[in-house]
């Protein structure tokens, strides 16, 4: 139930609070963008805490980077603490699994995507919100954000990997 922040509340504020359980889907509005997460307005009054690491799978320097104020989302009560009022969320979970994204994807074929990370070994390119792939070319000079055409070389459903070339 609401905390000593939320001294009134309204009756369907009472009544939302009382359904209210871990693994809910629900819908929200983004009201608020940080740093470390997002802030979803589920009911007029009643907010939740997206952090970051339960936005996408993919390393995203901001929720900005997925996320934008004023939009609607579907997001899942990750936990609700009765006493306090707070709730956390979850929307990566609800981005579909691994398997159900790169069904979409052949080896062979010619695809976009944005570059979510760069390390001594490849660029990590995020074709959907829950799917990402390796690309081993380190030769070219592509930034975090960048929109890059690549060729998916090899989608390994049993290690879960999807192997990429950047082009040109």
């Amino acid at each position: 139930m609401p905390n000593k922040y939320n001294q009134e509340i309204s009756e369907q504020n009472k009544k939302f609070y009382e359904k209210l359980h871990k693994g809910m889907i629900v819908k929200g509005k983004v009201k608020n963008i940080q740093p470390y997460g997002a802030f979803i307005e589920l009911q007029k009054g009643i907010v939740g805490l997206l952090h970051i690491e339960d936005i996408s799978v993919s390393r995203i320097r901001t929720p900005a980077d997925i996320l934008k104020v004023g939009e609607l989302v579907v997001v899942k009560i990750k936990n609700y603490d009765k006493d306090t009022g707070r709730i956390t969320l979850n929307y990566k979970d609800l981005q579909g699994t691994w398997e159900e994204n790169a069904k979409d994807f052949e080896e062979k074929t010619v695809v976009k995507g944005i570059v979510r990370n760069r390390e001594k070994f490849g660029v990590f390119i995020e074709l959907r919100p829950n799917l990402v792939g390796l690309a081993e070319d380190k030769k070219l000079s592509v930034s975090y954000g960048d929109e890059v055409k690549v060729y998916i070389k090899k989608i390994s459903p049993e290690t879960k990997k999807i192997k990429l070339v950047i082009l040109d």
